[in-house]
């Protein structure tokens, strides 16, 4: 009689140990869920971990117990709050949601700069107020939008707003003309010479040395008087406190949907804070995500078992999938 054959363990890291994503039973995969507190022993002789919970920092503190990891996926697009040097420096392979999120938060994009220029917030307050007062608004139709990031997300952004009537251009760590999707792209480094061309400045970069602060005190300086600032990217790319002088005034408004530490205190100056309109990271965050999510992980699941190629392979230096120059 054959031997039955060895079912490999895969740790899946979840906000509450009882969580559990949908589609994954019939995969011959013997699964250990746990929440933070128990990743430690989950990990212990996991050849994968599947990490549900994708914002936790716990897999570094677990580190010294997860040596036979072959591979981690992560269900989020960015993976800056998993990458510490040993995992990087390590054979593991990370893969991430590459893909999921594009379309919806290009979708957000587009609705914060309708919103924008419709005036959508003024509007929200008369009708609280009962105040019927006619105002004329602005068209979306030509107005400049400067997209920083020119990854999937950057680029499905890019496209729709195209679509929307916008003039739009790409920044990136590289300058080049004729882009498919931007048409032109500039250098990123040089931000503070590029903003005051937009209307729309939108932040789409991943979180990465190169980005962190990227967006500080004399980039919004350089933003046009009335412009606007829409962060789907990472809270640290921009300097909050920076930001907060520059919308005081009311001289340039934002849409945000991500902060430096999150969730959001309730006692935060940006919630009250003059042409700022406040999300909760829920920019992707459309009905069936998580499903999507699943799924996605159960394809590559598949390739694992299979022993072939995997999908959406991050470069762990970069911290991306180097689908172009960020």
């Amino acid at each position: 009689m054959p031997a039955p054959v060895e079912r490999p363990v895969v740790a899946v890291l979840c906000e509450r140990a009882t969580d559990r994503p949908a589609g994954l039973d019939g995969l011959p995969i013997d699964f250990r869920y746990c929440a933070a507190d128990g990743l430690r022993a989950a990990v212990r002789g996991a050849r994968a971990l599947l990490l549900w919970d994708f914002f936790s920092t716990a897999v570094r503190d677990v580190w010294s117990d997860a040596g036979s990891l072959e591979w981690i996926h992560v269900t989020a697009a960015g993976v800056d709050t998993l990458l510490f040097d040993e995992l990087r420096d390590s054979a593991v392979v990370v893969t991430n949601a590459h893909g999921v999120f594009d379309r919806p938060i290009a979708e957000y994009v587009l609705g914060a700069v309708i919103a924008h220029a419709k005036d959508s917030r003024r509007s929200f307050d008369l009708q609280r107020e009962h105040r019927w007062q006619h105002r004329e608004t602005r068209s979306v139709l030509g107005a400049k939008a400067l997209v920083v990031g020119t990854g999937a997300i950057g680029r499905a952004t890019a496209r729709l707003l195209g679509a929307a009537g916008l003039q739009v251009r790409g920044a990136g760590r590289v300058a080049r003309g004729d882009d498919p999707d931007f048409g032109e792209i500039v250098a990123s480094g040089n931000l503070s010479a590029e903003v005051g061309w937009a209307d729309h400045v939108v932040l789409a970069a991943p979180l990465t040395a190169a980005t962190r602060g990227l967006v500080d005190a004399g980039v919004l300086a350089a933003m046009r008087p009335g412009s606007h600032l829409v962060n789907v990217a990472r809270g640290p790319i921009v300097d909050e406190g920076a930001l907060l002088d520059a919308v005081a005034t009311g001289r340039i408004a934002a849409t945000l949907d991500v902060f430096d530490r999150e969730p959001l205190a309730p006692d935060h100056p940006l919630w009250s804070a003059p042409n700022v309109t406040v999300t909760a990271h829920m920019s992707g965050d459309v009905i069936g995500w998580r499903d999507t999510l699943a799924a996605q992980f159960a394809d590559n699941a598949h390739r694992w078992l299979a022993g072939e190629p995997l999908l959406n392979m991050v470069d762990k230096k970069l911290g991306y999938i180097p689908t172009g120059d960020r």
